[in-house]
């Protein structure tokens, strides 16, 4: 199943094991288990710390285990992790060995706070790329808490659990029959909702809050913030660098043509060159935290959500955007079971079905062309009177027989029944007429919301929620500046958000000079 190239990459990437980690197989007729076999014996290959064992367990479908040392790691796929998944699965073995990149002490910490007795399953798609951040979030969380265990799932070889759990989109967690989390979700956000859901075990410590005080600290590790850190840092800065996930939402980002000087890379591929050239530099990176409040003064007071707090004389913003709600009824409540924001990856999920689609801009039509080809009807929402997006994509998707465009229309709930969505309710614009279309699917795509929520009430932001710059990237208090989609500045390019940061970072190296 493993090609030669990738066993010699392997080989490379395990080179560091030192301790024993076994792939325990259970028995099973399904017609993919000898594809399960053939990976886990190739993975054996790679490494004398990989051994595989077949056990006497009976599985409808394929299932792996994961023993550290003989004993229970907590983790188990069912199904064949191949595809996007097979990630999780090399990364489980890494981690599990205390390998790889792994949460600091503090996110490990609360990890280990979290009350005891947890098991989820987390329901995927082989080609759902956000999937596996999902599953490797759980799975270390499984290393790091002995009492918490976690299994991922493949849809496809478990239809009648999905069809009777209702479950319309993925990565969908499961506690028993509770859906705890559907979609995209990041390790600072899953850890805080585990926390609120289960409880955190006061007994065990926290230590080290108190952060230290920096010259420079940057918010966000995406284009712009890398950028911004870097050139601090390079300008001999005591420099610090507070962010959810290195390169932000350019993990989200597939193919990229328009990065100059770069003919094609991915997003999870820059972000990890990122990362490397961050790591080449005295910064000090803080991924995995959130900003909570942020008190103004010559010296700026940061506390973190996780309890943590820290000083700066200079705060650089570049928190980016991420996709913007509708804020109608219904749509939190039916987020996974009929409403979605990823059509590459719930839209399987709708096949043969009646789905609409949110937004006549450029992300709006191109999901309405991507989705034709899978359901049996889409019918695109657009607020104004005429559709936003490119000529050519609107061209294209007035083509297809299977579409149906609704313009001027203001959307106001979504309507569901026995747990999944059945209608869309809208008004005409024009006439004020209310009108509830029968369907089975909603996906939202209405652009991107400013990150920006903690520092309104700090620094200027326009109705958009956009932080106000002047063409050195200071905001209007001094001391503090912004670079990228958090700003006012047009164009939401990478290209021009590693160019804002680094005008923010060189800003305020100029500006801590003439103190």
């Amino acid at each position: 199943m493993l090609d030669t190239g990738i066993l010699e990459q392997l080989k490379s990437v395990y080179q560091s094991l030192e301790n024993e980690i076994t792939l325990v197989v259970a028995k099973s007729q399904h017609p993919n288990q000898q594809e399960l076999l053939d990976l886990v014996n190739g993975l054996k290959s790679t490494s004398e710390k990989i051994l595989v064992e077949e056990s006497s367990e009976l599985s409808e479908a394929p299932k792996l285990t994961l023993l550290y040392q003989g004993k229970p790691t907590g983790i188990t796929f069912i199904g064949v992790p191949g595809g996007h998944e097979f990630t999780s699965l090399v990364l489980a073995i890494l981690n599990a060995d205390g390998k790889g990149k792994l949460p600091d002490e503090m996110i490990i910490n609360r990890i280990k706070r979290l009350k005891s007795g947890i098991e989820l399953r987390t329901y995927i798609s082989l080609s759902c790329e956000n999937c596996p951040e999902v599953v490797q979030a759980l799975n270390l969380m499984s290393l790091f808490n002995p009492s918490f265990k976690h299994t991922m799932i493949d849809g496809a070889v478990a239809q009648e659990e999905v069809t009777k759990l209702r479950i319309q989109g993925v990565p969908s967690v499961m506690n028993g029959d509770k859906l705890i989390s559907s979609g995209k979700i990041g390790l600072v956000d899953l850890i805080s909702k585990l926390e609120k859901e289960f409880g955190s075990d006061e007994t065990v410590s926290v230590q080290n809050l108190d952060l230290g005080v920096f010259d420079v600290v940057v918010l966000g590790a995406g284009p712009g913030g890398a950028s911004a850190a870097i050139y601090s840092a390079r300008k001999g800065l005591k420099t610090a660098i507070i962010a959810e996930r290195i390169g932000g939402q350019v993990q989200d980002t597939k193919g990229i043509e328009n990065l100059i000087g770069i003919k094609y890379t991915e997003g999870p591929q820059l972000a990890a060159q990122l990362f490397g050239h961050i790591k080449e530099y005295d910064i000090k990176l803080l991924e995995h935290r959130r900003v909570k409040t942020v008190n103004n003064g010559e010296i700026k007071k940061l506390e973190l959500e996780s309890g943590e707090f820290l000083e700066t004389k200079s705060l650089i913003v570049a928190t980016g955007a991420k996709w913007r709600e509708l804020g109608i009824p219904g749509e939190k409540e039916y987020l996974g079971r009929g409403v979605a924001f990823c059509p590459h990856c719930d839209g399987p999920y709708f096949k043969g079905k009646d789905i609409a689609v949110i937004g006549g801009g450029n992300s709006g039509v191109e999901a309405a062309i991507d989705l034709a080809g899978i359901v049996k009807s889409v019918t695109v929402f657009e607020f104004n009177p005429n559709l936003k997006a490119d000529k050519v994509l609107v061209d294209k998707l007035e083509s297809l027989p299977n579409v149906k465009i609704i313009k001027n229309a203001r959307t106001n709930r979504v309507i569901g029944d026995d747990g999944k969505v059945t209608a869309l309710e809208y008004e005409d614009r024009a006439t004020q007429l209310l009108t509830n279309l029968e369907l089975d699917g909603i996906f939202v795509q209405i652009g991107l919301e400013p990150n920006s929520s903690f520092m309104r009430g700090v620094v200027e932001t326009n109705k958009f929620g956009e932080i106000l710059v002047d063409d050195k990237c200071r905001t209007n208090v001094p001391g503090i500046y912004a670079a990228g989609d958090v700003t006012n500045v047009p164009y939401k390019q990478i290209i021009i958000a590693m160019g804002e940061g680094a005008k923010a970072g060189l800003a305020s190296f100029e500006d801590l000079m003439l103190k």
